[in-house]
């Protein structure tokens, strides 16, 4: 058996190491190109965005408010019509926002 010279084995150990060395730096310049660009003003917007977007409880309020204000406007335009007086105008638009509250914050019966 030869004798393992030891000078040959610190070498190679180096080696291996210094090749780790570069491997990790590799990753750790790649983890600072995506944690830079996810870090940018715009990208941190459109990831908000895509967040809110697959929401459900997002959609599920946006609906609300939609089927509320659209019900008030209607309730509002078939009780007064398109009428010049300004008291009349002011009660329909009470009368549409009240509307519009009650519906949004109940819509579970309206949607069925």
């Amino acid at each position: 058996m030869k004798k393992v010279n030891e000078t040959d084995t610190l070498n190679e150990t180096i080696a291996l190491l210094q090749n780790r060395q570069k491997q990790e730096l590799r990753i750790l310049k790649e983890q600072f190109e995506l944690t830079y660009d996810s870090l940018k003003p715009l990208n941190i917007i459109k990831g908000a965005f895509k967040e809110m977007s697959t929401a459900s409880d997002l959609k599920g309020n946006i609906i609300n408010n939609i089927i509320g204000m659209s019900t008030g406007y209607i309730s509002k335009k078939l009780l007064l019509g398109s009428s010049h007086n300004p008291v009349r105008r002011i009660l329909g638009t009470v009368l549409q926002f009240v509307i519009t509250n009650v519906v949004t914050k109940h819509t579970d019966p309206v949607k069925s």
